[in-house]
């Protein structure tokens, strides 16, 4: 069956008949059979859907199971049995547009069948059992509950009947069910069943047999008892007196294959003696949990304790469900502990295959992880050779198992698009992190060069900027966001939600007016609102934040939040080992870098788009303007305002040139008017060619560190541990909170008796005259 995405409809082609040949790697093939077409969507019952599907081929509903194979998958078999696993399988595809599913035929075969010899008991190896009545039923899995209860005899064939190659045999042995916390416990998978096929099957260790004979237990619902359980050899029987199944595996010679050597798979048990759950260990579960983590890396605690019930029989409880995904986790990923003791190995790696980068770590007095700062060379390079010289430092916490902060320096292209420069993982936000980051970072550029840091004046900024780079130009604009939130934190007075708004609206227009003139006017609406918001205003260092003041150049950003596609990086990483999480951040710089060089060979723009669109809104605005010609290089130009523009400084009294490094209108104006083309006053950090540098330089792959630290390495000494903060108690947030993230604004109460927004009616004390 081959689904083709249209819209919200699918058209499913069911393919039956043909068969499925497996090739020497194991993976399956479907080769024959016939086809129909039909229209579904994801809202249709999977009931209505398998009975269409049962029509379309005049076949039973109770002898037809719906299949495919997950994508990169071809030697497991999904089966879909309700309108979950439809969802499932249209979203496991991705972004392709079809999936193969095979309809197959499950055969029922009568307990009267000429020529087989039947007797009473069970024979759970070939799974061929029958009750001596069958009712079809829409859902096979169910039919012990729906035609036999805990006393009903069953009737085993000693020999497989013949049947149709096209066709797979399914049948259920009607058993006595007990599972934990449930009347009613679901046969595990075919898949499950075949775990253990007889003697002669081997197994790559002790242990994955162990797994497989346990795994072969819970779905053919018997109970284990191990006679030898040995490292060289393994015995186990049923658990039933009496009953005759056994079976021993051994190690074979000079080798760590464990084999199959004598088996009998014959039951005569009637029943289950012990739950089936007590079989199931946490390291079981988690290994099934492990094996979904690789398909669908969303798999959720609740989907889980669903699904165990379903293949296996077992309730367990949510936070068991979460402990052994946690296991599962560990288990694909790796530990967090070994994780930490392989960053040496993993920052030598990174300077070793990235030369030019930066990549240091440091440790505790116990040994425990205190930071770590990386710094790719292609980052460095970009930044220093095609972004402007303006750096954002910011923060976001991380939901690891350890906590800790990613302290982040980014950039800005000649796009406006983010550019990642250097990051550090702490163990908390402190100003002595903040310190040793800005160090790292000092010492990771191969050059001096003027800065301007965009950056909260809090947590020992303001005095550790200028004090790293005492000996650089450098420039320290305070983030707008952070002074707004203060100052509406400092205020003491009692006033409302709204009044707070427009106190905020007249700091920020008072940051971005161009001209002192500008700035005093909106400092004075702030000043009739409160006197104290006023005091607190002019007292909060304007000249680090007011663009009529500012020594540096910013290009008017203002505030540090400008790289929230790196801290969603962060968040989507956040629960890796610590090696995995950087390596996580690695690959989407790859992938950056990678696919913004792509787009630029496309453009053929001599400046880059964005900037394009802002040279091209300032042309606009000049038709309206007059230039009044003057024999030196100082001109005058009327419109709504009378400016100077000094072509030969690059100034405009509007100060809106010297803000963001493109021409202005009234000095495109000008420009016109001396036939001058206005590419030639832009700054060069906007154009193509400049953008092109900063993504010239890609990042190397670093290689796994599951190796061992070398001996002659300078680091091999050094055992890092885990940090002492832990994740505190309870389900952390879904979302971490970035410094992109902007408060919550609340909702004015409006009151219904003078109609004013900002009081309700009991607390109104407006005067209303009664006319």
């Amino acid at each position: 069956m081959t689904q083709v995405m249209a819209g919200k409809k699918v058209i499913a082609i069911c393919q039956s008949g043909g068969e499925f040949e497996t090739d020497e790697d194991g993976s399956m093939s479907y080769k024959g059979g016939v086809a129909h077409a039909m229209e579904i969507d994801e809202q249709m019952k999977f009931k209505d859907f398998k009975k269409e599907v049962a029509e379309m081929f005049n076949s039973n509903i109770g002898t037809i199971s719906l299949k495919y194979f997950i994508p990169g998958n071809k030697k497991t078999l999904i089966t879909i049995s309700n309108e979950k696993d439809i969802k499932r399988m249209i979203k496991f595809q991705g972004d392709s547009y079809t999936a193969d599913i095979y309809v197959v035929t499950e055969e029922v075969v009568a307990a009267h069948v000429p020529n087989v010899p039947a007797r009473r008991g069970r024979n759970r190896s070939n799974r061929t059992t029958l009750p001596e009545a069958m009712v079809p039923v829409d859902d096979p899995v169910n039919v012990v509950d729906d035609v036999m209860d805990d006393t009903t005899e069953a009737v085993v064939l000693d020999a497989t009947p013949h049947v149709n190659p096209h066709t797979i045999i399914t049948t259920h042995i009607p058993v006595p069910v007990h599972s934990i916390g449930s009347n009613n416990a679901i046969i595990g998978s075919q898949e499950w069943q075949d775990t253990i096929t007889g003697v002669g099957q081997r197994f790559r260790s002790v242990h994955e047999f162990r797994e497989a004979l346990r795994t072969y237990a819970i779905a053919n619902q018997f109970t284990l008892m191990y006679k030898k359980n040995e490292n060289e050899r393994v015995t186990a029987k049923c658990k039933a007196e009496g009953c005759p199944w056994r079976i021993h595996a051994s190690r074979l010679a000079t080798t760590q294959l464990f084999c199959i050597k004598k088996m009998n798979a014959t039951h005569t048990c009637d029943g289950v003696i012990v739950p089936t759950g007590l079989q199931a260990t946490r390291n079981w579960v988690a290994s099934i949990i492990k094996e979904k983590l690789k398909v669908n890396p969303d798999y959720n605690p609740k989907d889980i304790v669903n699904d165990i019930k379903q293949e296996c029989g077992i309730q367990i409880k949510y936070y068991q469900a979460w402990r052994w995904k946690e296991i599962a986790k560990e288990q694909l990923q790796g530990s967090y502990k070994k994780a930490y003791n392989q960053l040496p190995f993993y920052c030598e790696k990174i300077m070793e295959t990235n030369p030019g980068s930066l990549a240091t770590f440091t440790t505790k007095e116990d040994s425990s992880f205190h930071r770590l700062f990386v710094s790719f060379h292609a980052c460095l390079y970009g930044f220093q050779r095609g972004c402007r010289p303006l750096l954002f430092l910011g923060s976001t916490p991380l939901k690891s198992r350890y906590q800790g902060k990613l302290l982040a320096a980014t950039a800005a292209d000649g796009n406006d698009g983010f550019f990642p420069v250097a990051f550090a993982i702490v163990d908390a936000e402190t100003d002595d992190n903040w310190r040793w980051f800005l160090l790292q970072l000092k010492a990771a550029f191969s050059t001096a060069q003027s800065l301007t840091f965009v950056a909260d004046r809090e947590k020992g900024l303001k005095d550790s900027i200028v004090d790293v780079f005492r000996d650089v130009d450098v420039q320290h604009g305070y983030c707008l966001r952070f002074l707004s939130e203060q100052l509406i934190r400092d205020l003491k007075g009692q006033f409302s939600e709204e009044v707070k708004r427009l106190m905020v609206e007249d700091f920020y227009a008072a940051a971005y007016a161009p001209r002192p003139v500008g700035f005093q006017r909106c400092v004075e609406s702030i000043k009739s609102i409160s006197l104290e918001a006023y005091n607190w205003v002019m007292q909060s260092e304007p000249v680090h934040w007011a663009n009529a003041f500012f020594q540096g150049a910013r290009y008017n950003h203002m505030t540090s939040d400008f790289g929230d596609e790196f801290y969603s990086w962060a968040s989507e990483a956040h629960d890796l080992p610590i090696t995995l999480m950087v390596d996580a951040i690695r690959g989407k710089f790859m992938e950056l870098i990678y696919t913004r060089r792509a787009d630029s060979n496309q453009w053929r723009s001599r400046l880059t788009p964005s900037m394009e669109e802002k040279l091209e809104k300032e042309n606009q605005k000049v038709c309206s303007l007059r230039v009044v010609i003057s024999t030196g290089n100082r001109f005058e130009v009327r419109g709504d305002s009378s400016e100077v523009v000094d072509l030969d400084h690059w100034d405009c009294s509007c100060k809106g040139w010297q803000l963001t490094g493109l021409p202005c209108c009234h000095a495109i104006a000008v420009m016109n008017c001396l036939d001058r083309s206005p590419y030639e006053y832009c700054s060069r950090y906007f154009t193509t060619d400049s953008y092109r540098l900063t993504y010239s330089e890609s990042i190397n792959p670093v290689p796994t560190v599951d190796s061992p630290v070398r001996k002659e390495s300078t680091k091999s000494v050094v055992t890092v541990t885990p940090p002492s903060t832990r994740r505190p108690p309870g389900r952390p947030p879904a979302k971490p909170l970035g410094p992109q993230d902007p408060p919550r604004r609340k909702r004015l109460p409006k009151c219904s008796r003078c109609k004013v927004t900002g009081h309700k009616k009991s607390t109104c004390k407006e005067f209303l005259s009664e006319c």
